[in-house]
């Protein structure tokens, strides 16, 4: 296994891992049409952004992608895995490594909004619930989570 940045040429591959992985929580294809725009990751987000792919020899099998928020804070935009590997410790590779090069840049806190199936997931590594989101679908809320480093 291989963890390394993306490159604008993954752009197709994340998008078509990214679809997979939010139709693996049960949302239907009519909800993933209305949030294409959301989920569709160009090569222009991979250039201003940090992206960074797990590889399986040559296939990329999960991906996280954070930006800035300001000098010591950043949010944490995406954490996928592809769903035939999801369950296998993938995600808390990516996880790891993520927490690794955040690190070594002195960030003092990372915020995320997260699938409300994986908080538990996010919790594992010090993530505390700090609030809710309201998501485009009524009454659904998506958990925004905090973790104070150093």
């Amino acid at each position: 296994m291989l963890i390394k940045k993306a490159t604008k040429i993954n752009a197709q591959n994340l998008t078509d891992l990214t679809f997979r992985s939010k139709a693996h929580w049960g949302y239907s294809p009519e909800q993933l049409e209305i949030w294409k725009d959301d989920l569709t990751i160009t090569a222009d987000h991979i250039i201003e952004n940090k992206f960074y792919v797990l590889l399986d020899e040559v296939k990329i099998i999960g991906y996280y992608s954070w930006s800035k928020n300001g000098d010591v804070s950043i949010e944490l935009n995406n954490l996928f895995v592809d769903p035939p590997f999801i369950g296998q410790g993938f995600g808390e590779m990516l996880m790891q490594d993520f927490l690794k090069r955040i690190n070594e840049l002195g960030i003092k806190k990372v915020q995320l909004f997260s699938e409300p199936q994986v908080e538990n997931f996010y919790s594992r590594f010090g993530f505390k619930t700090i609030g809710q989101h309201q998501s485009s679908i009524k009454d659904r809320f998506l958990p925004i989570m905090e973790l104070k480093l150093q």
